[in-house]
Protein backbone atom coordinates (compact mmCIF):
# COMPACT_ATOMS: atom_id res chain seq x y z
CA UNK A 1 0.00 0.00 0.00
CA UNK A 2 2.79 2.41 0.93
CA UNK A 3 4.67 1.49 -2.24
CA UNK A 4 1.58 2.19 -4.34
CA UNK A 5 1.12 5.61 -2.72
CA UNK A 6 4.82 6.35 -3.17
CA UNK A 7 4.66 5.46 -6.87
CA UNK A 8 1.56 7.60 -7.35
CA UNK A 9 3.23 10.57 -5.63
CA UNK A 10 6.33 10.06 -7.79
CA UNK A 11 4.20 9.90 -10.95
CA UNK A 12 2.25 13.04 -10.03
CA UNK A 13 5.48 14.87 -9.17
CA UNK A 14 7.11 13.94 -12.48
CA UNK A 15 4.00 14.98 -14.44
CA UNK A 16 3.89 18.28 -12.56
CA UNK A 17 7.55 18.95 -13.27
CA UNK A 18 7.03 18.09 -16.92
CA UNK A 19 4.06 20.49 -17.08
CA UNK A 20 6.10 23.28 -15.49
CA UNK A 21 8.93 22.65 -17.96
CA UNK A 22 6.52 22.73 -20.92
CA UNK A 23 4.98 26.00 -19.72
CA UNK A 24 8.46 27.46 -19.19
CA UNK A 25 9.54 26.54 -22.74
CA UNK A 26 6.32 27.02 -24.69
CA UNK A 27 4.84 29.89 -22.65
CA UNK A 28 6.98 32.70 -24.14
CA UNK A 29 6.38 31.41 -27.67
CA UNK A 30 2.62 31.34 -27.14
CA UNK A 31 2.69 34.83 -25.65
CA UNK A 32 4.63 36.17 -28.66
CA UNK A 33 2.18 34.55 -31.10
CA UNK A 34 -0.80 35.98 -29.19
CA UNK A 35 0.82 39.44 -28.98
CA UNK A 36 1.32 39.46 -32.75
CA UNK A 37 -2.46 39.43 -33.35
CA UNK A 38 -3.25 42.22 -30.89
CA UNK A 39 -3.35 45.95 -31.38
CA UNK A 40 -0.84 47.89 -29.36
CA UNK A 41 -3.47 49.48 -27.13
CA UNK A 42 -4.82 46.07 -26.15
CA UNK A 43 -1.35 44.63 -25.74
CA UNK A 44 -0.28 47.34 -23.28
CA UNK A 45 -3.45 47.44 -21.20
CA UNK A 46 -3.44 46.50 -17.51
CA UNK A 47 -4.16 43.84 -16.56
CA UNK A 48 -3.13 42.13 -19.80
CA UNK A 49 -5.48 39.69 -21.49
CA UNK A 50 -4.31 36.12 -22.06
CA UNK A 51 -6.89 35.71 -24.83
CA UNK A 52 -7.15 38.69 -27.22
CA UNK A 53 -10.45 40.53 -26.98
CA UNK A 54 -10.25 41.80 -30.56
CA UNK A 55 -7.69 39.72 -32.52
CA UNK A 56 -6.50 41.21 -35.79
CA UNK A 57 -4.13 40.36 -38.63
CA UNK A 58 -3.43 44.03 -39.37
CA UNK A 59 0.11 43.71 -38.04
CA UNK A 60 0.89 40.92 -40.50
CA UNK A 61 -0.84 42.88 -43.25
CA UNK A 62 1.49 45.81 -42.56
CA UNK A 63 4.60 43.61 -42.69
CA UNK A 64 3.67 42.11 -46.07
CA UNK A 65 1.82 44.98 -47.77
CA UNK A 66 2.74 48.15 -45.91
CA UNK A 67 -0.86 48.98 -45.04
CA UNK A 68 -0.84 50.90 -41.76
CA UNK A 69 -2.90 49.18 -39.02
CA UNK A 70 -5.74 51.31 -37.73
CA UNK A 71 -4.46 50.82 -34.18
CA UNK A 72 -1.45 53.02 -35.03
CA UNK A 73 -3.46 55.98 -36.25
CA UNK A 74 -4.42 58.65 -33.74
CA UNK A 75 -6.55 61.55 -34.98
CA UNK A 76 -5.35 61.08 -38.53
CA UNK A 77 -1.67 61.21 -37.65
CA UNK A 78 0.69 58.23 -37.75
CA UNK A 79 2.14 57.32 -34.38
CA UNK A 80 5.90 57.02 -33.93
CA UNK A 81 5.75 53.43 -32.64
CA UNK A 82 5.37 51.98 -36.12
CA UNK A 83 8.65 50.32 -37.13
CA UNK A 84 9.73 50.56 -40.77
CA UNK A 85 12.27 47.76 -40.21
CA UNK A 86 9.37 45.34 -39.80
CA UNK A 87 8.72 45.63 -43.54
CA UNK A 88 12.11 44.00 -44.14
CA UNK A 89 11.27 40.81 -42.28
CA UNK A 90 9.96 38.79 -45.31
CA UNK A 91 13.10 39.55 -47.35
CA UNK A 92 15.38 38.84 -44.38
CA UNK A 93 13.73 35.50 -43.67
CA UNK A 94 14.06 34.60 -47.35
CA UNK A 95 17.79 35.34 -47.09
CA UNK A 96 18.03 33.21 -43.94
CA UNK A 97 16.26 30.32 -45.65
CA UNK A 98 18.47 30.47 -48.75
CA UNK A 99 21.68 30.60 -46.73
CA UNK A 100 20.64 27.92 -44.22
CA UNK A 101 19.38 25.55 -46.94
CA UNK A 102 22.60 25.95 -48.93
CA UNK A 103 24.71 25.24 -45.85
CA UNK A 104 22.56 22.22 -45.03
CA UNK A 105 22.94 20.72 -48.52
CA UNK A 106 26.70 21.23 -48.65
CA UNK A 107 27.01 19.76 -45.13
CA UNK A 108 25.18 16.65 -46.25
CA UNK A 109 27.27 16.19 -49.38
CA UNK A 110 30.74 16.95 -48.02
CA UNK A 111 29.98 15.72 -44.49
CA UNK A 112 28.73 12.34 -45.72
CA UNK A 113 31.74 11.71 -47.93
CA UNK A 114 34.23 12.83 -45.27
CA UNK A 115 32.47 10.92 -42.48
CA UNK A 116 32.33 7.76 -44.61
CA UNK A 117 36.07 8.05 -45.22
CA UNK A 118 36.89 8.54 -41.54
CA UNK A 119 34.52 5.79 -40.40
CA UNK A 120 35.39 2.97 -42.77
CA UNK A 121 38.66 3.80 -44.51
CA UNK A 122 42.03 3.36 -42.86
CA UNK A 123 44.85 5.79 -43.72
CA UNK A 124 47.83 7.37 -42.00
CA UNK A 125 46.98 10.37 -39.80
CA UNK A 126 43.27 9.50 -39.71
CA UNK A 127 42.85 9.93 -35.94
CA UNK A 128 44.91 13.12 -35.83
CA UNK A 129 42.99 14.67 -38.72
CA UNK A 130 39.61 13.79 -37.22
CA UNK A 131 40.62 15.24 -33.85
CA UNK A 132 41.93 18.35 -35.58
CA UNK A 133 38.62 18.85 -37.41
CA UNK A 134 36.65 18.43 -34.19
CA UNK A 135 39.06 20.66 -32.26
CA UNK A 136 38.57 23.46 -34.78
CA UNK A 137 34.90 23.55 -33.81
CA UNK A 138 35.83 24.09 -30.16
CA UNK A 139 37.42 27.49 -30.86
CA UNK A 140 35.41 30.43 -29.46
CA UNK A 141 33.56 32.17 -32.27
CA UNK A 142 34.81 35.59 -31.16
CA UNK A 143 38.41 34.38 -31.51
CA UNK A 144 37.98 33.91 -35.27
CA UNK A 145 35.48 36.70 -36.01
CA UNK A 146 38.04 39.34 -36.99
CA UNK A 147 40.26 36.99 -39.09
CA UNK A 148 37.19 35.72 -40.93
CA UNK A 149 36.04 39.28 -41.57
CA UNK A 150 39.43 40.25 -42.99
CA UNK A 151 39.45 37.19 -45.26
CA UNK A 152 35.93 37.89 -46.56
CA UNK A 153 36.76 41.56 -47.08
CA UNK A 154 39.94 40.68 -48.97
CA UNK A 155 37.99 38.34 -51.24
CA UNK A 156 35.45 41.08 -51.95
CA UNK A 157 32.56 39.00 -50.65
CA UNK A 158 31.08 41.35 -48.07
CA UNK A 159 27.29 41.66 -48.15
CA UNK A 160 26.79 38.46 -50.16
CA UNK A 161 25.21 35.06 -49.61
CA UNK A 162 28.54 33.40 -50.41
CA UNK A 163 30.29 35.03 -47.46
CA UNK A 164 27.72 33.73 -44.99
CA UNK A 165 27.63 30.27 -46.56
CA UNK A 166 31.43 29.91 -46.40
CA UNK A 167 31.59 31.04 -42.76
CA UNK A 168 28.69 28.83 -41.68
CA UNK A 169 30.24 25.84 -43.43
CA UNK A 170 33.43 26.40 -41.44
CA UNK A 171 31.35 26.45 -38.26
CA UNK A 172 29.06 23.49 -38.96
CA UNK A 173 31.06 21.02 -41.06
CA UNK A 174 33.37 19.87 -38.22
CA UNK A 175 30.41 18.81 -36.11
CA UNK A 176 28.64 17.15 -39.07
CA UNK A 177 31.75 15.15 -39.95
CA UNK A 178 32.31 14.05 -36.36
CA UNK A 179 28.64 13.20 -35.78
CA UNK A 180 28.21 11.27 -39.03
CA UNK A 181 31.50 9.42 -38.69
CA UNK A 182 30.34 8.17 -35.27
CA UNK A 183 26.99 7.22 -36.80
CA UNK A 184 28.55 5.41 -39.77
CA UNK A 185 30.89 3.53 -37.45
CA UNK A 186 27.86 1.90 -35.83
CA UNK A 187 26.72 0.42 -39.15
CA UNK A 188 28.07 -3.13 -39.72
CA UNK A 189 30.78 -3.10 -42.38
CA UNK A 190 29.23 -6.25 -43.83
CA UNK A 191 26.82 -4.02 -45.72
CA UNK A 192 29.68 -2.32 -47.55
CA UNK A 193 31.38 -5.66 -48.24
CA UNK A 194 28.14 -7.03 -49.69
CA UNK A 195 27.82 -3.96 -51.92
CA UNK A 196 31.38 -4.49 -53.23
CA UNK A 197 30.62 -8.13 -53.92
CA UNK A 198 27.60 -7.00 -55.96
CA UNK A 199 29.89 -4.85 -58.10
CA UNK A 200 29.54 -1.44 -56.43
CA UNK A 201 32.51 0.86 -56.15
CA UNK A 202 33.18 2.85 -52.98
CA UNK A 203 31.02 5.83 -54.01
CA UNK A 204 28.15 3.56 -55.06
CA UNK A 205 28.37 1.66 -51.76
CA UNK A 206 28.03 4.99 -49.96
CA UNK A 207 25.08 6.32 -51.97
CA UNK A 208 23.16 3.07 -52.46
CA UNK A 209 23.77 1.24 -49.19
CA UNK A 210 25.18 3.37 -46.38
CA UNK A 211 23.16 6.57 -46.88
CA UNK A 212 19.74 4.84 -46.93
CA UNK A 213 20.64 3.01 -43.71
CA UNK A 214 22.02 6.17 -42.09
CA UNK A 215 19.10 8.39 -43.14
CA UNK A 216 18.05 9.28 -39.54
CA UNK A 217 21.60 10.39 -38.73
CA UNK A 218 21.78 12.44 -41.92
CA UNK A 219 18.50 14.15 -41.05
CA UNK A 220 19.80 15.02 -37.58
CA UNK A 221 23.01 16.47 -39.06
CA UNK A 222 21.00 18.39 -41.66
CA UNK A 223 18.73 19.86 -38.99
CA UNK A 224 21.74 20.95 -36.93
CA UNK A 225 23.38 22.65 -39.93
CA UNK A 226 20.13 24.39 -40.90
CA UNK A 227 19.32 25.66 -37.42
CA UNK A 228 22.88 26.79 -36.66
CA UNK A 229 22.93 28.81 -39.89
CA UNK A 230 19.37 30.07 -39.64
CA UNK A 231 19.84 31.42 -36.10
CA UNK A 232 23.41 32.76 -36.39
CA UNK A 233 23.70 36.46 -35.61
CA UNK A 234 27.32 37.52 -35.07
CA UNK A 235 28.72 36.95 -38.56
CA UNK A 236 25.47 37.96 -40.23
CA UNK A 237 25.81 41.29 -38.42
CA UNK A 238 29.48 41.69 -39.34
CA UNK A 239 29.36 40.64 -42.96
CA UNK A 240 26.11 42.15 -44.27
CA UNK A 241 25.14 45.77 -44.74
CA UNK A 242 21.97 45.70 -46.83
CA UNK A 243 18.72 43.77 -47.09
CA UNK A 244 20.18 42.04 -50.14
CA UNK A 245 21.89 39.61 -47.75
CA UNK A 246 20.88 40.52 -44.20
CA UNK A 247 19.22 37.62 -42.39
CA UNK A 248 16.29 37.34 -40.00
CA UNK A 249 18.23 37.61 -36.70
CA UNK A 250 19.86 40.86 -37.87
CA UNK A 251 16.57 42.51 -38.81
CA UNK A 252 14.74 41.23 -35.72
CA UNK A 253 17.51 42.64 -33.50
CA UNK A 254 17.23 45.93 -35.40
CA UNK A 255 13.50 46.09 -34.71
CA UNK A 256 13.88 45.09 -31.06
CA UNK A 257 16.68 47.61 -30.58
CA UNK A 258 14.50 50.49 -31.76
CA UNK A 259 13.07 52.17 -28.62
CA UNK A 260 10.08 53.38 -30.65
CA UNK A 261 9.31 49.98 -32.14
CA UNK A 262 5.87 48.52 -31.59
CA UNK A 263 5.76 45.45 -29.35
CA UNK A 264 3.13 43.98 -31.66
CA UNK A 265 5.40 44.30 -34.70
CA UNK A 266 8.34 42.84 -32.76
CA UNK A 267 6.08 39.89 -31.93
CA UNK A 268 5.13 39.53 -35.60
CA UNK A 269 8.81 39.45 -36.59
CA UNK A 270 9.62 36.79 -33.98
CA UNK A 271 6.56 34.70 -34.88
CA UNK A 272 7.41 34.72 -38.59
CA UNK A 273 10.99 33.81 -37.76
CA UNK A 274 9.82 30.79 -35.75
CA UNK A 275 7.74 29.30 -38.55
CA UNK A 276 10.52 27.70 -40.71
CA UNK A 277 12.21 25.91 -37.76
CA UNK A 278 8.85 24.67 -36.50
CA UNK A 279 7.93 23.30 -39.93
CA UNK A 280 11.34 21.62 -40.17
CA UNK A 281 10.96 20.06 -36.72
CA UNK A 282 7.45 18.79 -37.45
CA UNK A 283 8.31 17.34 -40.86
CA UNK A 284 11.55 15.68 -39.70
CA UNK A 285 10.42 14.77 -36.20
CA UNK A 286 10.47 11.00 -36.65
CA UNK A 287 13.91 10.89 -38.29
CA UNK A 288 15.34 13.43 -35.85
CA UNK A 289 14.27 11.40 -32.84
CA UNK A 290 15.60 8.17 -34.31
CA UNK A 291 18.85 9.73 -35.47
CA UNK A 292 19.67 11.43 -32.18
CA UNK A 293 18.68 8.44 -30.03
CA UNK A 294 20.74 6.08 -32.20
CA UNK A 295 23.78 8.35 -32.01
CA UNK A 296 23.55 8.37 -28.20
CA UNK A 297 23.31 4.57 -28.18
CA UNK A 298 26.33 4.27 -30.44
CA UNK A 299 28.38 6.39 -28.08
Amino acid sequence: MNQRIGRRIESVSLNLLALILIIFIVGPLVWVAVASIQGENELLRHPPRIIPHDPTLDNYDYVFTGKIPTAYEVKGQLRSRISQEARLIPAALKNSFIVATSVMIVNLVIGSIAAYTFAWQRFRGRTFLLNFILGSRLLPVMAVAIPYYVIIQTLGLLDTYISLILIYLALTLPFSIWFLSSYFSGIPKDFEDAAHIDGCNTFQALTRVVIPIALPGLVAAAAFAFMASYNEFLFARFLTQSIDSQTGPVIISSIAGNPDASYSLISVAITLGLIPPLILAIVLRRWLTEGLSTSITLR
